[in-house]
């Protein structure tokens, strides 16, 4: 007897949303693609619009937290704002930021965090007055990066940390990639590590114990690090290295 194979008739729809997962997970690796090449040359304005159009936001901004208090615009990394938006929501940031402990500012990092633009601001026609948020530390520096999106626009909490996520990756390699131009040097794995160490308050021979070598050769790897660094002394090294965010 011969039976015919019915295909249920949610299979389409079944194919449909297959197809288009396909399709998101390609648009996802194209991205990252991008950012990652736009990281690694330091350019973070890219790399802020290009997850911004990840994100489906209109507008981005990246600011430095931890300045935010500080007269000026200086806490501004880069944005596509207009200029009195961004003025006007710094002060409100400033507000905000002294209404909570470091306690929960250290809780609420790479979490979504969702607010409203003062009324008194004026918004680009077709952009909500509600703005999305996370901060992410970078090494010492305190950053958020926060999107205006359109109106009637609505972004998950998680795709708004994966962007998070990403926009930390991309400052904290175009951060280690200017710091490496600046120093016009590079540091070997041995010589970080006896730096670790001296900061930690360990001796030539406690160091040479933990690293398995000998106290001489200890002191070879801190002598190559004073002269590569233009130091005098270990504590200057260490203040160096503490200043670069070596250690």
């Amino acid at each position: 007897m011969h039976m015919e194979l019915l295909e249920p008739s949610g299979g389409q729809g079944i194919r449909n949303l297959a197809s288009n997962r396909s399709e998101g997970q390609a648009v996802r690796d194209a991205m990252i693609g991008q950012l990652s090449s736009a990281a690694a040359l330091g350019n973070i304005r890219n790399c802020m619009r290009l997850l911004a159009d990840y994100a489906g936001a209109s507008h981005y901004l990246l600011a430095r937290y931890d300045l935010i208090q500080d007269n000026g615009l200086d806490f501004v990394v880069t944005a596509n704002w207009p200029f009195d938006l961004v003025r006007g929501l710094a002060a409100d940031m400033v507000i905000s930021a002294t209404r909570v402990t470091e306690l929960e500012k250290c809780l609420t990092l790479m979490q979504a965090k969702f607010g409203m633009l003062p009324d008194e601001l004026d918004v680009p026609d077709g952009v909500s007055r509600q703005y999305c948020s996370v901060l992410f530390n970078v090494g010492r520096s305190r950053l958020g990066f926060v999107l205006l999106l359109p109106e009637g626009y609505v972004i998950s909490p998680e795709r708004l940390r994966d962007v998070g996520l990403l926009a930390a990756y991309c400052v904290s390699l175009s951060s280690a990639r200017s710091q490496k131009a600046d120093r016009d040097f590079e540091l070997t794995e041995r010589e970080l590590e006896c730096l670790f160490w001296i900061a930690e308050g360990k001796t030539s021979d406690e160091i040479a114990t933990i690293l398995g070598i000998s106290r001489n050769t200890i002191n070879n790897y801190i002598t190559s690090v004073m002269r590569k660094t233009a130091t005098k002394t270990r504590s200057e090294a260490i203040a160096y290295a503490v200043r670069n965010n070596l250690v």
